[in-house]
């Protein structure tokens, strides 16, 4: 009884891989993003505490991220079900770079998110006129997370296209 070894049987391990890749990197910056943030909240609270709760909005959008992560390695980790239908290095290698693009635009998103975050409300305790400017690059920062979780989406879809079944 001999097998041939394809390479399909470790396609599962970069699938759950690129999970995993989805989840920690977009995690790494919401924490980030969140205690870089919240430094920044914390100092500018002892100056003018009156303007915290105003001053949350960049903890809150770097809680996000994670969500984009989370969302993601769900998506991957229902499609990787080996006993029902064949999984291959093809999939495994979708579900990578799916994971690993969101993962990493989520990571990228939250130190931008951070770094703004700590800076403008600081800048916002001593100029509120510039609350507006810090929400808008706050949203642009968020935007590229967002852009991760759309490719990661897309090439997830790609997995089971690989092969005519």
């Amino acid at each position: 009884m001999s097998t041939v070894f394809s390479g399909d049987e470790i396609a599962p391990f970069f699938g759950f891989i690129g999970a995993a890749a989805a989840l920690v990197f977009s995690c790494m910056g919401a924490a980030y993003g969140t205690a870089k943030s919240g430094v920044g909240v914390a100092s500018m609270g002892v100056m003018r505490p009156e303007l915290v709760m105003k001053s949350i909005v960049p903890v809150v959008m770097a809680g996000v991220l994670g969500i984009y992560g989370l969302i993601i390695a769900v998506i991957i980790s229902t499609g990787i079900n080996p006993k029902s239908k064949p999984y291959y290095v093809f999939d495994g290698y979708a579900h990578l770079s799916s994971g690993l693009s969101c993962g990493l635009a989520g990571l990228s998103a939250g130190m931008a998110i951070g770094i703004v975050g700590d800076a403008g409300v600081r800048a916002n305790a001593q100029q509120p006129k510039l609350f507006v400017g810090m929400i808008l690059i706050l949203i642009f920062a968020e935007a590229l997370a967002l852009y991760g979780l759309i490719v990661g989406i897309i090439l997830s879809s790609r997995a089971g296209q690989s092969r005519a079944d």
